[in-house]
């Protein structure tokens, strides 16, 4: 017999799951809006890797950090869903775009690809911290990556190809980001004009050993080389599927095989990042 307790229990807004529900994302946007507010946020760097030799380098991804109030270095998984369509969340794209060009200024060797979200765009503080750095070095545009994911890219499909069309033109490289996640559609990849597409990890992690991605994973790259962009694959775990993916025709590998996200920079001195497949 169903507890009489747990079948009263009033469903909708007033359960006490949703009450949970909402006091947490009300609690991380405001971990998050004092972590802007203090500038206590920072960037982990993680190293994508050329797939074939020399298996260099290619450019690093800076992911946003947020610290709270103890100081604990907070990934953006466990913050960015409940803060992606908040104003805060518009400031936290400024952070990361500000932070990375200044990574850029400071370290004139690398490329830096930095994640945003469609909803910043026509956001005019991220346009503010754009242009105030490309006024001072124009050629830093040509060592930064924008990463828009496929969901956040199809919110405002014209929108997106608009801005990309005017950043493109000032040098800046754009990646699509999770692509195969979502329902994206195929007919925008010719106004898109994305230079590059980041394969989603939910397709890479096992595709040695899972025929079903293995088929997925090979027609999205044959999609992706059809515009003639270049293919990262993300969360490359061990050397079977990287051996798998490279044999198959991804340009780049990214992943815990090669180095974990680290707001220690991996170009620093007494970092060294794995390499190889």
């Amino acid at each position: 017999m169903r507890n009489k307790k747990l079948a009263d229990l009033p469903e909708g807004a007033d359960s006490p799951l949703n009450a949970a529900v909402t006091a947490r994302d009300k609690s991380t946007v405001q971990m998050a809006t004092e972590a802007v507010k203090h500038k206590q946020c920072k960037l982990a760097f993680q190293p994508v890797m050329q797939a074939q030799t020399p298996q260099e380098v290619a450019f690093y991804e800076g992911f946003i950090r947020v610290l709270d109030e103890t100081g604990r270095v907070i990934p953006a998984r466990d913050f960015m869903p409940q803060v992606e369509n908040t104003p805060i969340g518009r400031e936290l794209d400024c952070v990361a775009l500000e932070m990375g060009l200044r990574t850029l200024v400071r370290n004139p060797s690398i490329r830096l690809s930095i994640n945003m979200s469609a909803r910043s765009i026509g956001f005019a503080h991220w346009s503010r911290v754009l242009d105030r750095f490309l006024k001072k070095d124009a050629t830093l545009a040509e060592r930064l990556i924008l990463e828009i994911s496929e969901s956040s890219a199809m919110l405002v499909p014209e929108l997106v190809v608009d801005f990309m069309d005017r950043l493109q033109a000032r040098g800046i490289a754009f990646a699509l980001d999770d692509f195969g996640a979502s329902n994206f559609s195929f007919r925008y990849f010719r106004e898109f004009l994305f230079d590059a597409a980041k394969i989603d990890g939910q397709f890479i992690r096992g595709i040695s050993d899972n025929p079903d991605n293995q088929a997925l994973v090979r027609a999205l790259i044959a999609v992706a080389r059809e515009f003639e962009i270049l293919v990262t694959a993300e969360s490359v775990e061990t050397q079977q599927d990287a051996a798998f993916l490279v044999a198959n025709g991804v340009d780049c590998l990214q992943g815990f095989l090669f180095g974990a996200p680290s707001v220690t920079p991996p170009w620093a001195p007494g970092k060294v990042s794995k390499t190889g497949t």
